[in-house]
């Protein structure tokens, strides 16, 4: 079991309703003695508890003084200002260009030790050629209906991959079989891009394992995701990136992507299902 996107950012709100309402309790307060300390509707205690509605630092500040709970205002209005930035829009994130986009993780893999990378359906983006790259982000651009500054974005894209050859950091990456046989390109951009994988798989920094569709496995990934050292991690959906920090989430994606690590061919066995993909396509070239 995994945590789907939109639940992720759900279940966020609903772990600061939590807090509330526990603050709430704890200072021996029903929702309708809360709601007549602050000035609110009694209805507006429910939806702040349940996660419904996102409260304000002011609202947060009007309910640790009516509970005589001012030390936890700091820390309450952090874990808001986390939630609401939790759930990232593409549409705004790309007013300027999908450049931007393809910049804004710089910082997060110059400061990350440790990635794991799971993706089932495309070529993680450290690994994509320029081409492979261009047909991915040409879609993207017209379905987000951005700025088109795809030769761009696809610059920016291949100059964060330098981050693999520092060797003070580590790729530990789980791929599906439906990555190398998704046909998003034309046959001779998708056999250049296999020929990048395995150049890839040699560096001593990264290990690529792929699971075979016909295998028998214990664990199945729901979505693709990306994981900063146990710090963070980062999934999409078509709209939206979802960055979680939450411990009990992260260390929950943690053991999926090592459930998934297991069901992985790696080494000659996994170098063998890719040189089988690229000799499928020699005879459509």
């Amino acid at each position: 079991m995994t945590i789907t996107p939109p639940d992720a950012a759900r279940k966020a709100r609903e772990a600061l309703g939590l807090r509330l309402r526990e603050i709430r309790k704890d200072a021996g307060l029903t929702g309708r003695e809360l709601a007549a300390a602050t000035g609110w509707h009694f209805t507006r205690v429910s939806k702040l508890e349940h996660g419904v509605q996102a409260p304000s630092n002011e609202d947060i500040r009007l309910w640790c003084a009516a509970c005589s709970a001012e030390d936890q205002y700091t820390d309450l209005t952090a874990q808001a200002r986390a939630v609401e930035s939790m759930y990232l829009e593409y549409k705004r994130q790309t007013r300027a260009g999908m450049k931007q986009l393809m910049l804004k993780p710089v910082p997060l893999y110059q400061r990350t030790r440790r990635f794991r990378i799971y993706e089932h359906r495309v070529m993680p983006g450290l690994f994509q050629t320029s081409s492979y790259a261009s047909a991915i982000l040409k879609f993207w651009s017209g379905f987000l209906d951005v700025k088109s500054d795809v030769d761009e974005a696809v610059a920016a894209r291949m100059d964060r991959q330098h981050v693999l050859y520092d060797n003070t950091k580590t790729f530990a990456v789980v791929l599906e079989q439906s990555v190398l046989t998704t046909r998003f390109c034309e046959p001779d951009a998708l056999a250049g891009q296999l020929d990048r994988l395995l150049s890839v798989m040699s560096l001593p920094n990264v290990s690529v394992g792929i699971v075979p569709s016909t295998r028998q496995r214990e664990a199945v990934g729901q979505v693709s995701f990306w994981m900063f050292d146990d710090k963070l991690f980062s999934l999409e959906t078509p709209t939206a990136s979802i960055e979680v920090t939450a411990p009990q989430e992260v260390a929950l994606y943690g053991r999926m992507f090592d459930l998934l690590h297991q069901c992985a061919l790696y080494g000659k066995d996994a170098r063998a299902l890719i040189i089988d993909m690229q000799d499928e396509l020699a005879d459509r070239i």
